[in-house]
């Protein structure tokens, strides 16, 4: 639960002082208005993730398992591309809140979001505190 707050927390602090570094993102708001949208963030995110992984199961059941030769590199390729989705939605969500201005700087926020993502998952925090 702590790993959970934690992101949240980082994410907010993404949405809050990162995005509006980046040309072409706009965020307007408050701290909380941040933590609700790193919410509404990693509520949407879920449901992409969800979305892809059950239609890659749909398409791959569908071809008997051909579309894996497709969807193998297509996911190795575009895995850092679900958080820019997210994102698009989110601010599509609230447009009064956060805007992006094509999907270039949806992709740099998105990657932004993939590099906290990564820190803050189970695993890593882990190896983290071991060194």
């Amino acid at each position: 639960m702590k790993r959970y707050l934690i992101r949240l927390v980082l994410i907010a602090c993404a949405f809050y002082f990162l995005f509006p570094l980046i040309p072409g993102v706009q965020f307007h708001g408050s701290f909380i208005h941040a933590l609700f949208a790193g919410a509404v963030f990693a509520f949407l995110g879920w449901l992409v993730e969800l979305g892809a992984m059950a239609a890659s199961a749909i398409i791959t059941i569908g071809t008997l398992g051909m579309a894996l030769l497709f969807l193998i590199p297509a996911w190795m390729l575009g895995f850092w591309l679900l958080p820019a989705v997210a994102l698009k939605l989110a601010a599509d969500f609230m447009p009064s809140t956060l805007s992006f201005h094509g999907w270039i700087p949806a992709i740099g926020g998105g990657l932004i979001m993939l590099c906290i993502g990564v820190v803050t998952s189970g695993d890593t925090s882990k190896k983290i505190r071991r060194m």
